[in-house]
């Protein structure tokens, strides 16, 4: 990505960010998950725009969710999920034929989808003395498909919230690019390694998240049972929705400048996105909160930092923050940017040394 972005730089073209980051997003994904390029020509599928259609459509009104027995008559959706069905199908073929073909000489599992396919037909639980859920093709299909709408859609839209962010508040990049500059230096780019130090990186994700929750209600939950909460009788399996874009926004829990960008907020606080403190809770709490939270919050602070540390940018046409409402919230129009490599005189200092 910061290659392609070099070349735009270069050519003073103006960059549709949100697309980039979608990209290494998903090549990200698809090398963990399947163990291939996601501009794999045996695909023939853009499974980003087809997590995203799946995305809006759940996430729209539809009669079905009030009228349970008009299910069958969503089509859309139903379309949409066969197409992901066989492709999913496909994988988990292809990885048994490969498994099956040496079982000698199999190398140790790297990828996730070697990881499930290896557990096919085996006991979920294999201490338990009755054996009564066995993992089969649909199990591991339902799970490769929540690692991959979990993480494709909602990091892009993490990074691209804190950008925008970013470039709406130079002093926060400013100081954003100060501290890289000190912990990581100029004469390279940033590692994972690299993040514990990040503190005010942390700061600027979290408080991003804060105003940009990936899913604005969360995932919806119900009771498990019947239930009194101030005063307030909730029956057993009633729907619970999260308001998480609300509360992170509410100034009786953070002052009257809730709707400002101001990272400075988290100095010396112990607030953190655990699920812990309710006040922020963008990956949910509990043994039902997000299970990509670890990995997602990584991707998010690596390529934000990767990006602010690398080059400048600018806005060629004024920044629109308009939210499109749905099951995620990205933004609703493209993140049109300019980019200014930052390290093109330190590259002419090394090649000058070189030709010493």
């Amino acid at each position: 990505m910061v290659e392609t972005v070099k070349k735009a730089a270069a050519a003073g073209e103006t960059l549709d960010i949100s697309g980039k980051v979608g990209e290494v997003i998903e090549d990200i994904m698809y090398k963990m998950i399947f163990g291939r390029p996601s501009n794999s020509e045996d695909d023939n599928l853009n499974l980003k725009l087809l997590i995203k259609e799946i995305s809006r459509l759940a996430g729209a009104f539809n009669l079905s969710d009030f009228v349970p027995c008009l299910a069958p008559l969503d089509l859309q959706l139903k379309k949409v999920s066969k197409i992901l069905d066989k492709f999913m199908e496909k994988i988990i073929d292809e990885h048994e034929q490969a498994a099956g073909s040496n079982p000698e000489e199999q190398k140790p599992h790297r990828i996730f989808v070697h990881v499930m396919v290896s557990l096919l037909d085996k006991p979920m639980n294999p201490h338990e003395k009755e054996q009564d859920f066995i993992i089969d093709k649909t199990n591991i299909k339902a799970i490769m498909l929540d690692m991959i709408s979990g993480a494709l859609e909602t990091s892009a839209i993490a990074i691209e919230w804190a950008l925008s962010e970013l470039l709406r508040h130079p002093r926060v990049m400013f100081g954003l690019q100060q501290e890289l500059k000190i912990v990581v230096g100029r004469s390279r780019m940033v590692e994972e390694s690299d993040l514990p130090p990040l503190t005010y990186l942390a700061m600027v994700v979290k408080e991003s998240l804060r105003l940009h929750p990936i899913g604005p209600l969360l995932i919806p939950h119900k009771s498990m049972e019947d239930i009194m909460i101030d005063g307030y009788f909730i029956p057993k399996k009633s729907r619970i929705i999260v308001n998480t874009w609300s509360i992170g926004r509410d100034p009786d829990v953070w002052s009257n400048n809730a709707e400002e960008f101001f990272p400075e907020r988290f100095i010396d606080s112990n607030i953190d996105l655990r699920g812990q403190d309710f006040q922020l809770i963008p990956f949910g709490s509990g043994r039902r909160g997000c299970p990509g939270m670890q990995l997602g919050l990584i991707t998010i602070r690596l390529v934000s930092a990767q990006l602010v540390h690398c080059f400048d940018w600018e806005l060629p046409v004024e920044l629109d923050m308009s939210e499109k409402f749905g099951l995620s919230m990205p933004r609703a129009n493209p993140f049109l940017v300019k980019a200014t490599y930052r390290y093109l005189i330190i590259e002419c200092k090394i090649n000058r040394k070189k030709r010493i």
